[in-house]
């Protein structure tokens, strides 16, 4: 067999992977739909029926080539007023958005200063024959002003994400004024703080309370807090008009799908009329993680360092036992292997704490 050596090694380090088809008997703290609204029928009903009023029911092609609808436009615009910025482009995954930005606005004489610790998908794009790229310790502030500092390149690009997906922690504050400083641009991979912090659950813009600039761009993702799927990406005209004509993930790929667009324009009205509650509701499960793991959280990722590819494999299994999903994350996606419990708005505060409770003594 080709790759049989590779496989065979892979499960020596146990780090071999399968699939497995999801069960709905298990409460589930392992996915990344946040609030619960991959569950909400009612916003796959509204949906639905927005869907059957359209003469079509898919987007039938690219963006620039007879997919752009009317329902792209006007959730476009919806996440433009609700985030406030000027322009956006909606497209099929986070993984994509993060190739459309770093493969198109990298160009020669250009650098590509990178969190170490930024999101697969745009560490993928970052090692493409043209890109000059530079990566600063995590969430180090003072590594990132030195190298920008240092840095004679043609144009600066940082990227960084709004709450970690593997740590859990929060982006400082502080690169926004380090990038105006240097004039460079900013992506703010926004995947799994969107819907999650800020006044207004809009994310790390939001909760900064920063004043959007032509520098700044954001990407978010639907298949999280949105509980739907695709992605994406605000910034200013002239960086969508810039990525509409050199992205090939948007130029040659075909548009989101109409049903998953709906869906998504639904969830962002639910937010923003439940906010409060939403709210609430996040932070009793922040509290919870606190008192019973002893674990701040700036989001809902909840990270136990477990250091051992196997054991947090018997830890997963023994969970599942007692009802309950939560992710094994191993190496080398993270550089020690840890139990990913999710404190989903979906599942209750009582069954959070007695997750935790019981956590707290395997993880020993």
């Amino acid at each position: 067999m080709f790759y049989s050596q590779e496989l065979k090694a892979l499960k020596r380090a146990g780090r071999y992977r399968t699939r497995t088809v999801v069960s709905h008997n298990l409460k589930d703290f392992a996915s990344n739909d946040y609030l619960g609204l991959a569950h909400t029928k009612e916003l796959h009903e509204l949906a639905c029926r927005q869907l059957e009023r359209l003469e079509v029911h898919s987007s039938k092609a690219s963006l620039l080539v007879n997919g752009y609808h009317q329902v792209h436009k006007d959730f476009e615009d919806a996440l433009c007023e609700a985030n406030g910025f000027s322009a956006g482009i909606v497209m099929g995954s986070g993984f994509n958005a993060n190739i459309a930005l770093i493969e198109s606005l990298v160009r020669k004489g250009d650098t590509l200063f990178m969190d170490e610790l930024y999101h697969a998908s745009g560490v993928l794009a970052s090692q493409l024959r043209h890109i000059n790229v530079v990566f600063f310790k995590h969430n180090d502030m003072q590594d990132l002003r030195l190298l920008l500092e240092n840095s004679n390149a043609k144009r600066k690009i940082v990227a960084v994400e709004g709450i970690y997906s593997m740590d859990g922690d929060l982006v400082k504050k502080e690169v926004f004024e380090i990038c105006d400083t240097h004039n460079a641009l900013l992506i703010v991979d926004e995947a799994h703080s969107s819907g999650v912090i800020g006044k207004e659950l809009m994310g790390v813009f939001d909760y900064y309370d920063i004043c959007i600039k032509e520098n700044y761009i954001k990407m978010g993702t639907l298949g999280k807090a949105y509980g739907s799927f695709g992605a994406f990406i605000l910034a200013s005209e002239h960086i969508v008009e810039y990525l509409l004509n050199r992205a090939k993930p948007i130029i040659y790929a075909t548009s989101l799908s109409l049903y998953d667009t709906l869906l998504a324009h639904e969830s962002l009205k639910y937010i923003q009329e439940n906010s409060e509650t939403l709210k609430q509701a996040i932070q009793i499960r922040q509290k919870i993680i606190e008192e019973e793991l002893g674990i701040k959280v700036a989001g809902l990722i909840v990270p136990l360092v477990i250091n051992d590819n196997k054991k947090v494999l018997e830890i997963k299994n023994q969970l599942e036992h007692f009802g309950v999903s939560v992710g094994a994350i191993r190496q080398p996606t993270v550089p020690q292997a840890i139990i990913r419990l999710i404190a989903r708005v979906g599942e209750s505060a009582e069954d959070l704490r007695a997750l935790c409770q019981k956590l707290d003594l395997l993880r020993v």
